[in-house]
């Protein structure tokens, strides 16, 4: 009877494993029900339900990825540069509010792909909309066994982001540049009319290039077939243009290295001065 029952549950278990696929487009959500719905938890009071046929909005990721750091569950570190990890606030269709606080009371200004473009205020400082930015690639492939054919380059890259990640035409994007000695691809991509899709591309990519893909699936990611030839591509840097420059400059690593060599400079002219304004002075009162 016993071996019954549990035949009987592992066959209703499998039944609904069946019903209930597992969300291609997001590994962290949970997907039951009936009829099924996949739910992607983003804090320990909110699950917010998914589609499975398209790409989980950037905002929404971002939330998810930072309740399971809190929380001490398996992560990938999240992509961008330091002030760009955050959780944000999202609208109800996943496209981040134009004013982000990180449950604080210190607030920027974001553009359409949650990049601060902004000084840090209080909560009285305002954000009247919401920047569109266009998103550039720069793409490293490995080496490939003859040289390649960038003759349909633009429409290979199209395709294969069409293919991977969503409704793409050639008419997003201007055409790629590719150096040959580099192996380096750039190209740029247009956010408008499709700005969560395609913010939302740019992020599911730069994860798949860096081995920590959001797909359920751990499949091939991102590889290009361009002019016949299967890409690997090895390094990814995204970049964003906003339509209307940020009010704020960022702090480069070179930057620091120009300030610093200024500053040593300045004290030594200052050293060699007040030396020489000693030594005159000594001189002086040798002579008396």
């Amino acid at each position: 009877m016993k071996i019954w029952i549990t035949l009987t549950s592992a066959a209703f278990a499998v039944l609904a494993s069946a019903k209930c696929p597992p969300c291609k487009t997001m590994k962290w959500a949970n997907c039951d029900g009936t009829p099924c719905q996949c739910l992607l938890t983003v804090s320990n009071t909110t699950r917010l339900k998914v589609d499975c046929t398209k790409l989980v909005p950037k905002c929404f990721v971002m939330m998810a990825e930072m309740h399971r750091a809190r929380e001490g569950q398996r992560t990938h570190t999240i992509s961008g540069k330091p002030h760009e990890k955050y959780y944000p606030d999202c609208e109800s269709d996943g496209t981040f509010k134009a004013k982000q606080c990180n449950n604080s009371e210190e607030c920027w200004c974001v553009n359409s792909a949650g990049i601060r473009r902004t000084e840090k205020g209080d909560k009285n400082l305002k954000c009247d909309e919401l920047v569109e930015t266009t998103i550039s690639f720069y793409l490293i492939h490995k080496p490939v066994s003859t040289a390649l054919d960038t003759t349909t380059l633009k429409t290979d890259i199209a395709d294969a982001i069409n293919e991977r990640y969503m409704n793409f035409s050639t008419d997003m994007m201007e055409h790629p540049l590719y150096i040959d000695e580099e192996r380096s691809i750039t190209l740029k991509v247009m956010t408008r009319n499709q700005s969560n899709d395609v913010v939302s591309m740019a992020y599911y990519m730069e994860k798949d290039v860096k081995g920590q893909t959001l797909f359920t699936n751990k499949d091939e990611g991102f590889k290009p077939t361009v002019g016949g030839q299967k890409l690997e591509i090895e390094s990814i840097e995204v970049n964003y243009i906003d339509e209307t420059p940020p009010t704020y400059r960022e702090v480069r690593p070179h930057n620091i290295i120009h300030s610093v060599i200024i500053l040593v400079v300045v004290v030594v002219v200052v050293v060699i001065v007040v030396a020489g304004l000693m030594i005159r002075c000594y001189c002086r009162k040798r002579q008396e």
